[in-house]
Parts: structure tokens; C-alpha cells; sequence
């Protein structure tokens, strides 16, 4: 039998391993929402357990050991901090779940009520920064520092180097991912060195960002210049820390909508493709970390020039999403691409169908992406609040009992 990192870097070498690895939270779009989570403990009566919300905005626990095992996970993120504790420790406080249910936060996470029955959290100046609104389940952003620019200079003004990873975080990253390494199994990822587009969103707002790209080319041109300029000073400093010790390296730009992409391929050549050139290429030749890219949605006219990019890993799949077939995926990129993700779809399958239903689509899937290794199951992007915890139950056990190589109940 492989160990759990050997299974993975065998499955990322388009190889086929002892069985298909699998993924459970090891970045912040394979997880679990706590509200999920919580459903999910209490079907299994685990009990002495601890819901941890480590990402507050999309409100996702940390999935604890016992889950892990359970579902057969192989890969984890370097910032987790599994029993025995390794360097890379959180201090956590008491908080309360939308449901009423206590759980754990980071102790800097200090939302306020808004009088409405929402809350808001706010920066160090008092400026609102993001909202959950009543009855929601996320804190959603609502801050774009560089949205209102009245001039091109003002983006030289705009405070990068706030950006830039420090040594103390890097040292702590390289800590834990060695203690992780001489203590466990699991193969490793970083999921955080960066992003372009979506940081462009961030900093100007999703509309204001498109334009910029599509008409405004002059300030996307500036503002892509200094992000490129902090992304590989972070890029660097990862590489030279990690490079030996974590398996997998993380980028996030999602540039698909339901329907199609965000920007044309011709808008992607033209003001990003160089870019991610750049961040991959540097990864490529310095180390010996698969690059992983998570992009949402309907990426399929993109992913050509994503791999001629320097993509490796595809995530999350979504497979509900136009164009993204399973079958079309892994006829016409298969050889190139591994897919982390389309596992089970979550917009629709997971949350709505039947045990049964659920399990068929899972077989169905891991036939599809499973031959000939390049794939590791996980569901499409983050377990959502109150998916039926027997269907969570069921699709991990499908794959563990059925994504055993060669994977001889496929008839495709």
C-alpha cells in the first residue's frame, strides 16, 4: 500500500496510483462550511469535538483529524496544526454559529452586530470591510481601496508593500510544513502565493476591474505592474523556503462565470496570460512543487492557454458549470491536466439528490477523471451549509470503495 503522499504525487504524475487520492480542506475551496461540518459530527455521533472556523469569511472548518482518517484524505494544508501541535499554532476564542451551535475562532476575528441583525467587521481605520447580512452565512467583501482612483497616481500611492510575506510568516510556513513532512503522511500543499486577477477585483472592484482590462488598459496595465511585482517577490521567498518540503503550490485567479469565462481568451492573451507566465514559470524552474490553480466556473475556452501557461492542476472543476463535461475535460485536456476537484457536484447533486443518486454520480465521475491517474476527488468547491450529511457520507465512501486502481467497475 502507498502512503498518502506517495499516492498523491503519483496520481499528479498522471500515473495511476493503489487508489484515487483524496482531498477534504486542504485549501480554502475543498472544505466544508461549519454549518455543514456541524450537521456532519453529529450524523457520525463523533463526539469531543471541536468546530473550528478557520476561514471566517466563507465561514469553513477546519475538518479534525478523526474526519480525515474516516474519509480517507491524503493531503493537507501546511498552516493546519494536527495533534502532536506543530509550530504553526492559532490562538482561538468562543464564538456562535448562525444555528446558535458554539464553535472556535481566530482570536483577531471581531465582528460587530450592524443593528439589523447582520454583522460587520471593519479595519483599523473603522472602515467597514465586509458583511454578513441577517440570516446570512458568509461575510462578504464590500472594500475596494482603489475602487473611486482619481488619477493614475494613485495607485503608485496605495500601500504594497503591506503585501509582501514577512520572514516571521515564512518561517513559521517552513516550520510547520517540516514538521508536517517528518510526522505525518499526508502530502502537502500551500494553497496562498498569490493572484492576479482576482486581486485586481479586490483592490478596484469586479466591475470597475473588467472595464480596466477591456477599455481602461492604462490603469489595469499600472495596477498589474505593481501586483506582478509583489506576487514574485512572494513567489521567490516561497520557492526558496518550500521547495523540497511541500508537494503542491497554490494560485487562485477565477476567471469563469456560470456561463462562460469572465474575460475573452483574446483579453486573457492580451493583459494577464504573461503574467501568470511569469508567477508559473518561476515555479517551474526553481522547483520541484506541481502548480495547482483554483478557478471557478466555465474556464473550459481558457484552459489551453492556461496550460500553456504553466498550469498543472485545475480545482474546483465545476462540472455544473457550460462547457465543463467530465468527459469532454479529460478527452481534450486529460493528458495535461490533473483535475483536483468535479469529484461530486455541490450546486445540485450533493445538496438535493437521494444517497443512491449521490453515489452513482460519484462513480459515474471518478470513471471519467480516474483513468489513467491525473485526478484527485474532491467535491466541487466547499461543502455547503445544510447539504444532507448522509450524502457527504456516501461520496467518500463511494470513492474509497470503488476509486481503487485499475478501476475495474468502469465500463467507459
Amino acid at each position: 500500500m502507498m502512503t498518502k503522499r506517495e499516492r498523491l504525487i503519483t496520481a499528479l504524475k498522471h500515473e495511476e496510483p493503489d487508489r484515487i487520492p483524496i482531498d477534504l480542506g486542504s485549501m480554502r475551496s475543498t472544505g466544508i462550511t461549519a454549518l455543514a461540518y456541524y450537521q456532519l459530527i453529529n450524523f457520525l455521533k463523533i463526539r469531543n469535538s471541536t468546530i473550528r472556523v478557520y476561514d471566517t469569511g466563507q465561514q469553513l472548518a477546519e475538518p479534525e483529524k478523526k474526519i480525515l482518517e474516516l474519509f480517507g484524505v491524503d493531503v493537507i494544508d501546511i498552516t493546519r496544526s494536527l495533534p502532536p501541535c506543530g509550530p504553526y499554532r492559532r490562538e482561538w476564542k468562543k464564538w456562535t454559529l448562525p444555528n446558535g451551535v458554539e464553535c472556535e475562532v481566530p482570536i483577531n476575528f471581531n465582528p460587530e452586530p450592524d443593528g439589523r441583525g447582520g454583522w460587520v467587521i471593519r479595519n483599523d481605520k473603522g472602515i467597514v470591510i465586509s458583511r454578513m447580512p441577517p440570516k446570512g452565512f458568509y461575510f462578504d467583501g464590500n472594500y475596494h481601496p482603489l475602487e473611486k482612483i482619481k488619477s493614475i497616481n494613485d495607485i503608485d500611492d496605495y500601500n504594497w508593500e503591506a503585501h509582501k510575506i514577512s520572514d516571521k510568516t515564512l518561517r513559521k510556513l517552513r516550520e510547520n510544513a517540516i514538521f508536517l513532512r517528518e510526522t505525518t503522511g499526508y502530502g502537502l500543499l500551500f494553497h496562498s502565493a498569490g493572484s492576479i486577477h482576482e486581486w485586481g477585483q479586490g483592490l478596484r472592484g469586479w466591475t470597475n476591474w473588467i472595464v480596466d482590462l477591456s477599455v481602461r488598459k492604462k490603469i489595469a496595465e499600472k495596477m498589474l505592474d505593481h501586483m506582478i511585482e509583489v506576487i514574485m517577490y512572494n513567489v521567490k521567498k516561497l520557492v526558496s523556503a518550500l521547495d523540497g518540503i511541500v508537494d503542491v503550490l497554490g494560485f487562485g485567479d477565477d476567471l469563469g462565470t456560470q456561463n462562460g469565462p469572465q474575460i475573452s481568451p483574446k483579453i486573457y492573451r492580451e493583459m494577464l496570460k504573461s503574467y501568470h507566465e511569469e508567477m508559473y514559470g518561476y515555479v517551474r524552474k526553481h522547483s520541484k512543487m506541481f502548480i495547482f490553480l483554483h478557478s471557478c466556473g466555465s474556464i473550459y475556452d481558457l484552459l489551453p492557454d492556461l496550460i500553456d501557461a504553466g498550469v498543472e492542476i485545475i480545482n474546483p472543476v465545476q462540472i455544473s458549470a457550460a462547457k465543463m463535461n467530465p468527459r469532454n475535460l479529460k478527452e481534450k485536456f486529460g493528458e495535461e491536466l490533473v483535475f483536483w476537484g468535479g469529484g461530486v457536484d455541490t450546486q445540485n447533486i450533493l445538496i438535493n439528490e437521494t444517497p443512491e443518486n449521490v453515489s452513482r454520480h460519484v462513480k459515474e465521475n471518478i470513471c471519467i477523471f480516474g483513468k489513467n491517474g491525473g485526478f484527485v476527488f474532491t467535491q466541487v468547491h466547499n461543502i455547503q451549509p445544510f447539504t444532507p450529511p448522509e450524502n457527504i457520507v456516501t461520496a467518500y465512501k463511494t470513492v474509497l470503495k470503488y476509486g481503487k486502481y485499475p478501476l475495474s467497475f468502469c465500463e467507459c
